[in-house]
Order: structure tokens, then C-alpha cells, then sequence
């Protein structure tokens, strides 16, 4: 590759017309404004879009990404702006490495989160090999979040826009999968900037919806996937206090989640009520208990992908702020290496509904830099 280039937007010393540009499309107006973008700047541009599970049923659901609907559209905007379209079946790959584990972990009592696991395990994996094989120069996706350079290469950033920012669920992605990979639409200062360049682009998903559900999980109704995937994981079970008295019984362990209030049919003890503080599966029970039962400041994390300039373990306390949920906004800690890809995280100020399953992501206290994070396995 020439040094002695200037280089281009996507920063490689290398023309537009000389870099082609694999745009991971999953036909919403994110990945859609990029692709446009890109081939607008002359770039040589490749879409490819992941048929993740099967379509038949996902024709009439909306609301959730990679289904048919969104297949045809990413289709129309790669024919409108002239750049080749590909789709991959990745049905068999999607199942066994997200689909399979959300549904064990789900029925462990997990709270699991397998969008991370996509991007973690197929998106930034099996994709971006593909984009490897199609001589690609890099990969691009509209996620909202910022590459930047840094003294030791590329970094993780917030995204501009801390009402669209995903670096929570982007946290696993490797120093090398970073080199390759390019986010343009992180440093916009809205998602209305995304939508105005739809527009101008003449794009037909310009006005399209976002989606807001998990593409696998219609209505955001996880128990009746899980009833599907695993026969048999309804049964009945009791609803028990802290001290192990039983207060009630319940239709299946899968129908409930760490700080749940609402549906218990229970009621409260008093003036106070009663909140989901654990799931024992083994048992088939629901243990209930008041809100500062939910209250956790010890946290054990494995999987750590560390993205630091330094070695994780090369301290006995790293001083972060973390995330616990992609709602909440990240807050002081302190993350002690138990080993290269193990660490306790201690909590500044105790986070109620903390549950193994999610994850923990690690950011800069007074900035906006990933640090990386893992999956709590133990609160």
C-alpha cells in the first residue's frame, strides 16, 4: 500500500476510487446513510446484509432488524446509489452462536444480551472475514460510535450523540477488529443529522422507523421464544421470600427478570413492595424481597476484552467508570485484575438490578474513551 499519499476520509493513503469499502447494511437508514455517504465520496462500495433467521416469519413482524422487509430495502438502496448487494445465509451460524446461548442463559436465570454476542461473534467476526476475502481495505457500519487515533493506534470512543451512543454494546470489539473497522456516523450530533442526509440522498428507507426490538425476540416477548427453543421451560414453579416462605407460584421462572415489581401477583408487604432480587432455576424459584435487597456493589466479570494502553493485569486496581445496562449512564469504579480476562468491580455507589448476564463496560472517567469491559457472572 503507498505511503506517500495524503490520506483519504476513512484514513487510509490510498484514492476513494482506489479503497473499497465493504458496509455492513441491515437495510435501517443508519447502515443505508453510510453506504450513500461513501460511494457519494467516491469509494469503491460493496453491501453485504446478514440473513440471520428464518424470514417466513419475519416478513409481517416490524420493528426489528435483518428481517425480510429490511433485506428488500437494503437491496433498493445499493440498485439506487449503483454499488453491488450481497446476502449471506448466516441462519445456522446466528442460531448456534447467539440464538442457543441467549436461550441457556435466559433459562440459567441470566439476563443475557445477544446483540453484543452478534457483533461480538458474527458481525465482527465471520462478516468481517468476508470482507476480508472480498479485498476490502476496511468495513463500515452505521453504528453510532468513534474510531479515533491515539498514541498507540486506533481507539474506542462515545459517540457524539449520547442518546444514540452503542458503545455498550460494542464493547468486544478486539484491537484488530478495530484496525479494520470504520463507524462514520459517530462524531454526527443527532440522529436527525442521519436522516437529513437519508434525505438528501433520495434514499427510500429515509422516513423508516428504527427498530427497538432484539430481531430474534418479536414484541420484546423473550418467554415465548424461549418456550419455543426449549419445550418444557414453562414449568410452574414458587414465588419465595428471602427467608424461603412461600408467597405464591408462578408459570415459569422465564417469565420474570432481576428487579422486576409489576406482575408478581402477590402483592407487598405492607406499604412496601416486593421486587424479583433472584431466579433459581434449579428450584424453579422466583425469590422476591424489598428494593434494597436489589442492591449490589460487588461485581465478578470474566471475558474481559480490554482495550487499555497498558496490560489489564499489569495493575492491582484500575480506576474506571462502568455501565451495568445500555440505559444507564456509566458511574465510578474501581476494576481489580484477577487475571488477564478476569477482575472483581466494585461499584463506587451500589446499582440496584444487577444481574449475571450483562455486561460491564469500562470507560474513561473524565472522557469519552472504551476501555473495553466483560459479562458479570457473579453480583
Amino acid at each position: 500500500m503507498p505511503k506517500d499519499l495524503p490520506l483519504n476520509s476513512l484514513g487510509l493513503p490510498k484514492a476513494p476510487a482506489d479503497t473499497r469499502v465493504v458496509v455492513a447494511m441491515s437495510g435501517g437508514v443508519d447502515s443505508s446513510v453510510v453506504a450513500a455517504m461513501l460511494k457519494e465520496e467516491g469509494y469503491d462500495v460493496i453491501g453485504v446484509t446478514l440473513q440471520l433467521y428464518d424470514h417466513g416469519a419475519a416478513l409481517a413482524k416490524k420493528g426489528a432488524c435483518c428481517a425480510g422487509q429490511d433485506i428488500h430495502d437494503a437491496r433498493r438502496v445499493a440498485e439506487a446509489m449503483n454499488f453491488p448487494h450481497y446476502v449471506l445465509d448466516y441462519e445456522n451460524t446466528f442460531r448456534e452462536a447467539v440464538i442457543e446461548e441467549f436461550a441457556d442463559a435466559y433459562l440459567a436465570g441470566a439476563t443475557p444480551v445477544p446483540c453484543i454476542r452478534c457483533n461480538e461473534r458474527v458481525k465482527f467476526k465471520d462478516l468481517l472475514e468476508t470482507a476480508r476475502d472480498l479485498d476490502a481495505d476496511c468495513m463500515a457500519t452505521g453504528h453510532y460510535i468513534q474510531r479515533k487515533i491515539g498514541a498507540q493506534g486506533p481507539e474506542l470512543h462515545s459517540a457524539a450523540d449520547p442518546m444514540r451512543d452503542q458503545s455498550y454494546f460494542l464493547f468486544s470489539t478486539t484491537p484488530e477488529q478495530l484496525a479494520f473497522l470504520r463507524f462514520p456516523l459517530g462524531h454526527l450530533p443527532s440522529k436527525a443529522e442521519t436522516r437529513k442526509l437519508a434525505a438528501r440522498f433520495g434514499l427510500v428507507v429515509a422516513d423508516k422507523p428504527d427498530s427497538q426490538d432484539i430481531c430474534f425476540v418479536p414484541n420484546g416477548n423473550y418467554a415465548s421464544v424461549i418456550e419455543k427453543l426449549r419445550p418444557g421451560a414453562a414449568d410452574p414453579g414458587e414465588i419465595v421470600d428471602l427467608s424461603g416462605k412461600v408467597l405464591g407460584h408462578h408459570k415459569g421462572v422465564i417469565h420474570y427478570t432481576i428487579g422486576q415489581r409489576r406482575g408478581l401477583g402477590i402483592g407487598g408487604l405492607g406499604d412496601h413492595p416486593l421486587y424479583v432480587v433472584k431466579l433459581d432455576p434449579d428450584t424453579r424459584r422466583v425469590i422476591v424481597g424489598p428494593k434494597e435487597a436489589l442492591a449490589t456493589r460487588l461485581l465478578r466479570v470474566a471475558e474481559i476484552n480490554w482495550l487499555g494502553d497498558a496490560p489489564f493485569d499489569s495493575r492491582p486496581e484500575w480506576e474506571v467508570s462502568v455501565r451495568i445496562r445500555s440505559t444507564r449512564a456509566p458511574r465510578p469504579a474501581l476494576v481489580r485484575p484477577l487475571s488477564a480476562t478476569t477482575a472483581e468491580v466494585e461499584l463506587i455507589e451500589p446499582e440496584e438490578g444487577v444481574s449475571p448476564g450483562q455486561a460491564c463496560v469500562f470507560y474513561e472517567t473524565a472522557g469519552s474513551r472504551i476501555f473495553g469491559g466483560g459479562w458479570i457472572v457473579k453480583a
